[in-house]
């Protein structure tokens, strides 16, 4: 399978003309003959990786069930997502075992994006700064209880959200840094304990400025402290409700080359304004916003290829919205190997758009769908 005239995303979120080869699953070459099919100067960006999302059509991953992942990596695979990282919510170590070993027992359709690992965002985070998550099972930070969930997933958690202020948090990062990616999250850390958390091994944020103390001059906090941490990157929702466009920018500059961007989706999405859950919470969507009846933001509706646009359309320039939508979250998951790029040997994940962003073609692992 070859194409050729197309606008081809490079890694650094630049673009350049050429043509892509495609033999089996796999990208063979970025060029392509006289004989190939002309795509009229579509652009191609690798299939984009969403490590944070908890659910959509009605459907919620936490719902530990194979008909669940599977409507959730075929809605994906359809809006431009190749590979998945979903969330577990704040339950008890029973539920998220449940959840782990229908994760580890799933496994991809051809028209369903890859499992490619789980985000375990609760329950070792902060009561005060708990946002939708339910406080009846938050838990102290313990290392013993992750790996026994762990070894339910057969290794497929890749984060772990953490609040650093909790006491034994400081010893679980550093005895979990070297097994699993460790995010600070629903936290009221200050600067101070911030960056000692990422000197004991944490290397990202979880949804930066939401659930965590504002960046203020003489109060930097966690927003400050991962500034100051070059090795860490933050994951930002771009869905025009959770950030202004204004910070979204701000973020773009100050951390140039580490935003991840997130969807932070929950079952909604996709679907009509209306009543649904997550956590076991009710939550009223309407629009892009969804929140519990206290008025409390719970996720998003947005998918990550609408989070792309958005961020487009508050000035992200659009290869650097698709590196933090692909390359960078590959990289933070470590199967930059496989995703997140368009180079000969990657996996055939390749969506075409036009001028407007609209998707023309999916190919999922060298299958159109």
């Amino acid at each position: 399978m070859e194409f050729r005239n197309l606008k081809i995303y490079q890694p650094d979120g630049t673009f350049r003309s050429g043509g892509l080869s495609i033999s089996g699953d796999r990208i063979t070459g970025t060029e392509a003959g006289s004989d190939a099919a002309d795509m009229g100067g579509l652009y191609a960006i690798p299939g984009l990786v969403d490590l944070h999302f908890h659910g959509c059509m009605g459907y919620d991953f936490c719902d530990g069930t194979a008909e669940a992942i599977s409507a959730l990596a075929s809605y994906q695979a359809q809006n431009g997502v190749a590979a998945i990282c979903p969330a577990t919510m704040t339950y008890p170590e029973e539920k998220l075992s449940e959840i782990a070993q229908a994760a580890a027992a799933w496994s991809a359709e051809p028209h369903e994006a890859a499992l490619v690992g789980i985000n375990m965002e609760g329950p070792f985070i902060s009561e005060k700064k708990k946002g939708a998550q339910n406080a009846a099972y938050l838990h102290a930070p313990d290392a013993a209880m992750f790996r026994r969930v762990q070894e339910k997933a057969h290794g497929l958690f890749k984060l772990c959200d953490m609040a650093p202020e909790l006491p034994g948090a400081m010893e679980t990062i550093e005895e979990l840094s070297g097994e699993v990616r460790i995010s600070l999250a629903h936290t009221e850390a200050d600067y101070d304990t911030a960056c000692e958390a990422f000197r004991r091994g944490a290397r990202q944020t979880t949804h930066l400025f939401n659930a965590m103390p504002p960046f203020s001059h003489r109060a930097p906090g966690v927003i400050g402290a991962a500034f100051d941490s070059e090795n860490v990157a933050v994951e930002l929702i771009a869905d025009g409700v959770h950030i202004h466009p204004s910070v979204v920018r701000a973020v773009f500059t100050l951390f140039s080359g580490r935003v991840i961007l997130i969807s932070d989706s929950m079952m909604a999405t996709g679907l009509a304004d209306g009543e649904y859950s997550l956590g076991g919470q009710a939550v009223t969507v309407r629009g892009n916003l969804a929140t519990l009846h206290d008025g409390t933001i719970a996720g998003s509706a947005t998918n990550l290829m609408d989070c792309v646009r958005s961020a487009v359309r508050m000035g992200i320039p659009f290869g650097e919205a698709v590196r933090s939508a692909s390359t960078n979250p590959a990289r933070a998951l470590g199967i930059e190997n496989d995703y997140g790029s368009l180079e000969a040997g990657r996996l055939a994940n390749v969506v075409l758009l036009d001028e407007e962003l609209n998707i023309h073609a999916v190919l999922l692992r060298g299958r159109m769908l």
